[in-house]
């Protein structure tokens, strides 16, 4: 796949996406945003692809944010239509059903730590910086900002650095929950490499499940999401990664060999 804004790679199921507009601090303008849509709708579907890793080109930026020129000339009606768009595609990589880490290397800051967000697990390196400054451009982050921060880090604290605009370091992302592993640049795609690879190791469907009853059981109350769990559950008791899993254990035979069925 080759994209205007994006560097795609795919290798023994693991795909790297890189946000390549090094040139603008790799903002997201509207040809990113489509190109995002269009490599997370083709990894959705690709059966070979079973991890992704996202990251930015160069050492300085992750995603600055949105593209400020685009922004401008927006009003109350097409400023809604924006966000909704922007939300529907970061929303895809959420729903993926497959895992995607980021790999923050610098700068991810509004529509960037959104997209961050938008992910399954965060490891920033040293160097990374992350913020939702919106409200001193006299807006409100767009793409799901003022929903996924609070369920990461608390309602008060996602609320202090929305209303400040305050821009956090690694260390601060970490202490309050934003980030899962800060690691040294150079250590930045070894170390989500890893991670993806541990996490495909095992079952395709149990991590599926796993992350729909996470992804959906945040929104209602615990009793709907511990039913949500129980049918997801009893979905993965009639797979055929199930049988090979359990036999495996139970025969001894180390590391099941899954294969998505």
């Amino acid at each position: 796949m080759e994209f205007e804004n994006l560097l795609f790679e795919a290798k023994n199921g693991i795909a790297t996406v890189t946000i390549n507009r090094p040139d603008k601090a790799n903002a997201l303008n509207s040809q990113t945003m489509l190109d995002i849509m269009a490599v997370f709708s083709q990894i959705k579907i690709d059966p070979d692809i079973r991890g992704v890793i996202l990251t930015g080109a160069g050492e300085k930026f992750f995603v600055a944010g949105a593209d400020i020129t685009e922004l401008k000339n927006l009003n109350a009606e097409s400023g809604a239509n924006f966000s909704t768009y922007g939300q529907a595609i970061f929303s895809l990589i959420e729903e993926l059903g497959k895992p995607v880490i980021a790999a923050v290397n610098g700068f991810a800051l509004g529509g960037g730590c959104e997209l961050a967000m938008a992910c399954t697990i965060r490891i920033a390196s040293g160097n990374a910086k992350f913020g939702q400054p919106e409200v001193g451009l006299g807006v409100i982050p767009g793409y799901g900002g003022t929903q996924r921060l609070p369920r990461l880090v608390g309602k008060g604290r996602a609320n202090e650095l929305i209303l400040t605009g305050e821009i956090i370091n690694a260390d601060e992302a970490y202490r309050i929950g934003l980030v899962n592993k800060i690691v040294e640049p150079g250590e930045l795609m070894k170390t989500a490499e890893e991670m993806v690879r541990k996490i495909i190791a095992n079952a395709p469907l149990a991590l599926k499940y796993s992350l729909e009853a996470v992804n959906h059981g945040m929104e209602v109350s615990q009793a709907d999401g511990l039913r949500l769990e129980a049918r997801l559950f009893g979905l993965s008791c009639a797979t055929e990664d199930m049988k090979t899993g359990m036999n495996a254990f139970i025969e001894k035979k180390g590391k099941a060999e899954f294969k998505g069925r």
